[in-house]
């Protein structure tokens, strides 16, 4: 319904000049999106002139209700499309926030610096709505990001790793 990218952007709104170019990386699936992302691009060069940005589309990895034994194969298969993407655009920096699309896209990151071809820092923000437990997205990215950062205290205190902000979107 497009609330993961609301947020995204609410976060992106508060970087600098120095984040850029860009690259947003969209489900295959998903139409609603891109149109948010454009507008927020088209007012934010009207601050910064240099802005640059790209869009990007995967295939999904998980469906809503699909069978978790499914998603497994269409999740492998995201991870697949996504390294030559990953490996293409050799970002420094991922920020995410619970979409399924960004766990193909930060596994692909942390394997290209287990190889050593680039290292990619991650930032996963847990979406605002979860109060009690984790995304199954933040479930899995908790292990593999390098700063991971919840908007709740009680989740903090369930996940230790994590950072606690406060509400940040």
């Amino acid at each position: 319904t497009g609330g993961h990218t609301t947020e995204i952007l609410r976060l992106l709104s508060c970087l600098s000049e120095s984040y850029s170019p860009r690259h947003y990386v969209l489900a295959d699936s998903d139409k609603m999106s891109e149109a948010k992302i454009r507008s927020f691009e088209q007012k934010r060069a009207e601050t910064f002139s240099k802005s640059q940005f790209s869009l990007d589309r995967i295939p999904r990895s998980r469906e809503v209700r699909q069978s978790w034994v499914s998603s497994v194969l269409t999740t492998l298969y995201s991870i697949l499309y996504s390294l030559p993407l990953t490996y293409k655009r050799k970002p420094d920096l991922i920020l995410c926030n619970g979409p399924g699309t960004c766990v193909p896209v930060c596994l692909s990151a942390f394997l290209l610096g287990l190889l050593r071809i680039k290292r990619t820092i991650i930032v996963y923000v847990e979406s605002i709505c979860r109060v009690e437990t984790l995304s199954l997205s933040g479930k899995i990215l908790y292990y593999f990001s390098d700063y991971f950062i919840v908007q709740w205290p009680d989740l903090k205190k369930k996940y230790p790793k994590s950072v606690y902000l406060g509400r940040i979107v």
